[in-house]
């Protein structure tokens, strides 16, 4: 059984998440991490259930969920995989960083991109990819069926969505992301969302002032 483990990172509260399982392998998704207690928080979390970092998956890549990637890199040797259409919003992040008060270790490189659909296994866990444009150009939500639990990124939020008014963002597109994508799910999938409290399917399908 995959088990969650969240991390609020640097001035924009975002969620970063450890997923893993008994194996003890586990993925570092969308690291914010940017103080130094940050960083710590999360190696110690590592370290103190003997787990063994094997991915570091990035949902999208503006700038608070990447702050951390160079830090994983170094710390663990992994590169980040996303979905190719996020080369630009990651190309991007060096010029603005800097601008909006951020000190910005250039994240590495991926050696391998994610595919629209699939899946990414480690351990006993499997992941199916989700496509999910619209809050940015190529979004990926992680989704763990056996578990009924998504790591959704900047998509859908508790009683909320993703901004689509920077580059690359569209609200029609993320509408119907959500609609058609996400609201497929369960009912009672949990969402653990890149900001915020988790939710699940069925309330936002109730609740979700934008939907």
């Amino acid at each position: 059984m995959a088990k969650v483990q969240s991390f609020v990172n640097n001035p924009y509260q975002e969620n970063t998440y450890i997923l893993f399982d008994e194996t003890g392998e586990c993925a570092i998704i969308d690291p914010g991490m940017y103080t130094r207690p940050e960083q710590d928080a999360v190696v110690n979390f590592i370290k103190d259930n003997n787990l063994k970092p094997v991915l570091l998956l990035n949902t999208h890549c503006h700038v608070d969920h990447i702050l951390g990637n160079r830090f994983v890199f170094e710390q663990y040797g992994l590169k980040p995989q996303f979905h190719e259409g996020e080369s630009e919003t990651l190309a991007a992040v060096v010029a603005y960083a800097p601008a909006m008060g951020f000190r910005y270790d250039a994240s590495p490189l991926p050696d391998t991109f994610l595919p629209e659909t699939g899946t990414i296994i480690f351990g006993d866990t499997t992941l199916e990819l989700i496509f999910a444009p619209g809050h940015s150009p190529a979004s990926l939500c992680f989704y763990d069926k056996k578990d009924n639990i998504l790591i959704g990124g900047d998509v859908l939020f508790r009683q909320s969505i993703g901004r689509t008014d920077l580059p690359g963002g569209n609200y029609s597109t993320l509408i119907k992301s959500i609609e058609e994508k996400l609201f497929a799910l369960p009912d009672d999938c949990t969402v653990y969302p890149g900001h915020g409290p988790e939710t699940t399917i069925g309330f936002e399908k109730q609740h979700n002032p934008y939907l």
